[in-house]
């Protein structure tokens, strides 16, 4: 197996498509979107946000007039010395108003309301960037395992035609049975590996499924050859002190312990005094018992005062109480911020080393195309063994694959840092979304890529074939 075909059968292991793929395989970005209208835990922080949001109304109609109506009807009966028994109905209909003038604790229980719902809008934006993360990482995952079936597969092929040549060689004397029992015990092991592979992709598959509520049969690939950036800004101080001040967790705490000290000062306010104005309306039928079908019309209108005195100390019980509170969850900020700023650090040191890996890996890939190369030539000479050459194809395979790998933790670490300085949303997911291809796309350039190799190849086996041998040689 020459190295033009093993980079051809590469490019199929990694990730390029093995057959037709649909006309529209599935990408990131839609797969988010699917999750957004299917996700449980996402539905479950939007109906917590809207139960808050309710109790904004709720706080301020402590704020408002209270209007209530009444209705008395009475059937009575008077009997006296004075006068002879009588029976009549009385009638007593009324409206009353309250209108709250100066009550402390109504206000600020308002404000109070309004911090509890930014709470919540920050508690729903996490739940939206959880699922970005979950979406992505069970894409990402998804793709990984796809990537490691068809590496295997190929290997399985590249395996296959390096035991049918042993066996050939073996039949005409030119090899040994050693090199047929070790291809065939690669063989063997890449097809219970296939096996497992195959597992794990069902796995990753249904993961995602479930977060979307659909089949992923067909994904999205990353492009090849994509060129991975580092992160802007570059330095690690940078995005540790965004999110020391961003991360929505913080912001999160921060407004916590503002409903701290409202809370300290609505629960002071109950020493204060409270002022309302108070009116009513009534209209009565037969409200005296000795004059008989009276009708009447009242009305009342004033300010109504009440003063707390003794309370049995549970105001100031009360009060310390808030101010304890206050106290821890000023304390929880800066755990939250420790653990945010940690969160930072190790997306951004992930990012940078896994694009250190990936240029490593990248080398590491020409320097095993080299090394099959070389094996593969020598092995045809006789001055390598069969195990050369399938520790090369092994080396080969598992390199493209962890490249691929690596290539993914780089863009889900780029998601994490996003995510730890509360900027990642569905515009940042877009980001990563453009660097996907259809794979019919991703196999049509990489068998333009392998057509390349093979005509440089050609063309410089033919430039040594017209170099004079004393030219090739070198001065003696």
């Amino acid at each position: 197996m020459n190295i033009q075909s093993m980079a051809a059968t590469v490019a199929l292991a990694t990730g390029l498509g093995l057959g037709a793929a649909p006309a529209f395989a599935y990408d990131l970005l839609a797969a988010y979107h699917d999750a957004v209208a299917s996700d449980a835990e996402l539905r479950s922080a939007q109906a917590a946000l809207d139960a808050v949001r309710e109790q904004v109304p709720q706080a301020k109609a402590g704020l408002l007039p209270q209007v209530g109506a009444s209705a008395e009807v009475f059937g009575n009966r008077v009997d006296t010395n004075m006068a002879p028994a009588r029976s009549y109905l009385s009638q007593v209909y009324g409206v009353q108003l309250t209108q709250p003038l100066y009550r402390p604790q109504n206000t600020i229980a308002y404000e109070q309301s309004k911090l509890q719902f930014e709470i919540a809008s920050r508690q729903y934006e996490l739940a939206r960037q959880d699922l970005i993360l979950r979406v992505s990482e069970a894409y990402f995952d998804l793709l990984a395992a796809r990537d490691n079936l068809r590496t295997i597969q190929a290997q399985k092929r590249a395996i296959s035609e390096q035991l049918a040549a042993a066996k050939r060689n073996f039949e005409v004397g030119t090899a040994t049975i050693t090199d047929e029992q070790e291809a065939q015990a690669r063989f063997d092991l890449a097809t219970a590996q296939e096996l497992a592979a195959e597992s794990e992709l069902d796995i990753r598959r249904a993961a995602l499924s479930l977060l979307t509520g659909k089949p992923a049969e067909e994904i999205d690939v990353v492009r090849p050859g994509v060129e991975l950036l580092a992160p802007e800004p570059a330095e690690e101080s940078a995005w540790t002190d965004a999110a020391r001040a961003n991360a929505l967790q913080v912001q999160q705490a921060l407004i916590g312990a503002d409903v701290y000290r409202h809370e300290i000062d609505r629960r002071r306010s109950a020493h204060r005094p409270t002022v309302d104005l108070v009116g009513q309306l009534a209209h009565a039928r037969n409200g005296v018992s000795n004059i008989p079908n009276i009708r009447s019309n009242s009305g009342a209108i004033g300010v109504q005062l009440a003063i707390p005195l003794y309370t049995g100390g549970a105001i100031d019980a009360s009060v310390r109480e808030a101010t304890a509170g206050l106290a821890q969850a000023e304390a929880d900020i800066e755990v939250v911020r420790r653990s945010v700023e940690q969160g930072s650090r190790q997306a951004f040191l992930g990012v940078r080393s896994g694009l250190a890996q990936v240029r490593a890996l990248e080398a590491a890939e020409r320097s095993s195309e080299l090394a099959l190369a070389s094996n593969e030539l020598g092995y045809q000479v006789g001055v390598r063994i069969n195990i050369d050459v399938l520790n090369a194809q092994q080396q080969l395979f598992t390199t493209r694959r962890d490249l691929l790998g690596a290539r993914y933790q780089v863009l889900l670490n780029g998601l994490r840092l996003k995510a730890s300085t509360g900027a990642l949303d569905q515009a940042a997911l877009a980001q990563v979304n453009a660097l996907l291809v259809d794979p019919k796309i991703a196999e049509a350039a990489a068998a333009r890529e392998v057509a390349e190799k093979e005509r440089a190849a050609e063309a410089q086996r033919r430039q040594q074939e017209m170099t004079p041998p004393a030219r090739r040689g070198g001065r003696r």
